[in-house]
């Protein structure tokens, strides 16, 4: 009405400015406008800016009141739903929960864990079943359930029952055998004790992973087995925190939920080939489960309670100690597992590895019988190593092969013969046999490797020069540091050959080890450098099926070596009569068993005037 009657146009212009919501100061600017035109053009611009937001202040109500609208109308949905399934007696999600509060009433578990769950179902009950959060406490609710808490199979205590179980699958082994009976003979006296973190350790093939499960069979244990192979995320071992998506508790946890029981017998495979990566250091996070003095309070990230692995039986298996992190190496109680001789893998064969082969391929001993003679032609001629896995695979050719002639209706004999075995496996595999010491300078060394022992040559050439050392075959540091030691050795103590000083600077000195891309380092080729020098110059050969393994010092010292019975086993493979040692290897000389140490004869010595003296032959 105002407007309406209001005829002028300045009086119109200042009216509508006065009652505009804007500042004071812009009241003030329009003001001072003395043209009207301009008054008014400015007028309606501050007029602009209000409506525009008077319009988005309008979409913005208009936007709340349709999403609670929205939200009322679901509630109100859902409330009809519940109302629906209760006059139905079928609420899934609600019978879901009972379910679960059933299962726990039945659990026997700590009460720490029972007091964490009361308040996780509570917290299930007052989610909405339709947020993305329910299913990911569903699941943490169904991981406390499945876990084994205070679940526990009762060991046998029957020793002798465990020992005839342990001999039937495995043949030697006496060291492992003991141990274990020792540790149930404990358990059963005094009925409780931490039980021992055993670490296998040997070369492949000798049967460590499968004599877990004859452990788990002689206690009466369930069975369980984690490669750790290639592993480098440390959550794989602890969990992931829950409230990463797909999060999941560690493999620790997940293989106790498999077996049922809290106290299995528990196998991490390969210890020694765990990574590092970006994720942490697996190999730092089972520090805590293999102490016997923290696993009683293992933390997974992903259940976030203590649980007790103390009556977990782990058995961990090596290949190498040296790949195996020192504090981790601590925990653990090491049994060797030594390599088999020929004997021992004869028996084997015939026990284990032929039967194996035959029930694998449907073929019975009436189709084929395989002689003594035979097996030991597969186990000397046609493998080289420690373990019996390449021998189980020619067996398994040699089998197939019968298998083959009996679907195509050809014809055979039953006893399998030496000419079969060459037409099915070819010619047999040549492997480092003594070689003779016709050439001064040539020496036969043991060494050790992770799938066993082997031997392998010093040679040694002298030409005309000026002293020069040369060293070729792929050594490494150490070994490279060892013929020098020797070299200066020999210079210092020439008279002890009674070698001319003048020889060391007019004679270029070269040392090679055969098989240049096979990678070797170490002291123990230390004793055998300096004897094949030695020969080199004063042109005296060395005696026959003569090996030898020590350490040298630039004093003339001969130090001990380790890994003496696979060396030893190699040194019999090879056709070797005679080995020198370090006068303090003498214990581990003892500590074989006989039968490995039958047709060898062994020198111990302290210097190296002594090892020079029972190898050289006079000239």
């Amino acid at each position: 009405m105002a407007i309406k009657n209001i005829h002028g146009l300045s009086f119109l212009t200042n009216f509508i400015s006065s009652n505009m919501k804007v500042e004071s100061s812009e009241k003030q600017m329009l003001l001072e406008i003395a043209d009207l035109g301009q008054r008014a053009s400015k007028v309606l611009e501050l007029l602009n800016k209000e409506l525009q937001m008077l319009e988005m202040k309008n979409e913005i109500q208009k936007k709340v009141h349709t999403d609670i609208s929205k939200q009322q109308r679901e509630y109100f949905l859902q409330q009809q739903m519940k109302q629906i399934q209760d006059e139905l007696g079928a609420n899934p999600m609600k019978e879901e929960i009972e379910e679960k509060k059933r299962r726990a009433k039945e659990k026997q578990w700590p009460e720490h864990v029972a007091k964490a769950f009361v308040k996780e179902i509570g917290k299930l009950e007052r989610m909405n079943p339709q947020a993305g959060e329910y299913s990911v406490q569903a699941n943490y609710v169904d991981t406390l359930l499945d876990l084994p808490w205070n679940d526990y199979s009762d060991d046998n205590f029957d020793l002798k029952h465990a020992k005839a179980v342990l001999d039937r699958d495995h043949f030697g082994l006496e060291k492992v055998k003991e141990r274990i009976i020792e540790h149930l003979a404990v358990l059963k006296i005094k009925g409780d004790m931490k039980a021992p973190i055993l670490c296998l350790y040997g070369p492949p093939g000798v049967g460590k992973t499968s004599l877990g499960k004859s452990i788990a069979e002689a206690l009466g244990r369930k069975y369980v087995r984690m490669a750790l192979g290639g592993l480098h995320d440390e959550a794989e071992i602890r969990g992931h925190r829950k409230t990463y998506i797909g999060a999941m508790p560690g493999r620790i946890l997940q293989s106790l939920k498999k077996s049922g029981t809290s106290n299995p017998l528990f196998v991490l495979d390969e210890i020694d080939k765990v990574g590092q990566g970006v994720h942490g250091d697996p190999s730092s996070a089972l520090l805590e489960v293999l102490d016997p003095e923290q696993n009683h309070a293992f933390y997974d990230n992903y259940v976030e309670l203590d649980y007790d692995l103390s009556k977990v039986m782990f058995i961990a298996t090596s290949n190498s100690l040296s790949t195996i992190q020192p504090a981790l190496r601590d925990r653990l109680e090491i049994i060797e597992v030594t390599g088999y001789t020929v004997e021992e893998k004869l028996e084997i064969a015939k026990r284990h590895l032929v039967p194996k082969q035959l029930r694998e391929n449907g073929i019975t001993q009436s189709n084929i019988r395989f002689s003594d003679a035979v097996l030991v032609k597969l186990i000397e001629e046609y493998t080289n190593e420690s373990g019996v896995r390449s021998l189980e695979k020619r067996i398994g050719k040699l089998v197939r092969n019968r298998a083959k002639q009996i679907a195509m209706e050809e014809k055979f004999t039953t006893d399998l013969n030496v000419e079969e075995v060459l037409k099915v496996l070819g010619p047999s595999y040549e492997k480092d046999k003594y070689s003779d010491n016709d050439t001064p300078g040539v020496v036969t060394g043991l060494a050790w490797t992770p799938t066993g022992g082997d031997i392998l040559f010093i040679e040694t050439s002298l030409t005309r020069g000026k002293g020069k050392l040369t060293l070729t075959g792929n050594l490494g540091d150490v070994m490279k540091e060892s013929a020098v030691i020797a070299l200066e050795y020999l210079k210092a103590h020439s008279e002890l050959l009674e070698l001319d000083d003048e020889i060391f600077d007019t004679k270029n000195v070269h040392v090679h080890v055969p098989q240049g891309a096979v990678p070797k380092d170490g002291p123990s080729a230390g004793i055998t450098i300096l004897t094949a020098l030695a020969s080199a110059f004063t042109g005296r050969r060395v005696k026959k099926f003569l090996a030898m393994t020590g350490e040298i010092t630039l004093r003339g010292k001969v130090l001990p070596v380790g890994g003496i019975k696979e060396k030893i086993l190699a040194a019999k493979r090879a056709g070797i009569k005679e080995i020198i040692l370090s006068e303090r290897n003498r214990k581990d000389i003892d500590e074989i068993n006989e039968r490995y140490l039958k047709g060898l004869k062994f020198h111990f010595v302290n210097e190296m005037y002594e090892v020079l003296e029972k190898a050289l032959l006079k000239r």
